[in-house]
């Protein structure tokens, strides 16, 4: 990709990656890098998950009991953390999808009425 078309990518708001990670994992368990790259995938390449942000977003869901971890081996034969929705973080991606609806739904009101009075 070039890199004009990288620089011009969304960045995540605050409390989107929670939300990507654990809708994510509800086709099931899942490695770091596997997470990263279904979000780049399901997003057309418009997001792109950092690591830096993707591990200590998955350490928080962890502490928070909404995935759980255990070590198993990778497509191409490597030892890999696979990360699990728990039924906690399935109730936290309904709330939390609920949320992120009604919030779209409030910004797409005001910046379409703005595009009525023009």
């Amino acid at each position: 990709m070039p890199t004009q078309e990288i620089k011009e990518r969304l960045a995540l708001l605050q409390g989107t990656l929670d939300l990507l990670i654990l809708r994510t994992l509800i086709f099931g368990a899942q490695h770091g890098q596997g997470i990263a790259r279904a979000i780049q995938q399901a997003s057309d390449e418009e997001l792109l998950v950092e690591h830096g942000a993707l591990y200590p977003a998955l350490q928080r869901l962890e502490e928070r009991g909404w995935i759980s971890a255990k070590w198993g081996t990778s497509s191409n034969s490597r030892k890999a953390r696979f990360y699990a929705l728990t039924s906690a973080g399935r109730n936290q991606l309904v709330k939390e999808t609920t949320k992120w609806k009604r919030l779209t739904a409030a910004i797409g009101r005001i910046l379409g009425s703005e595009a009525e009075r023009s």
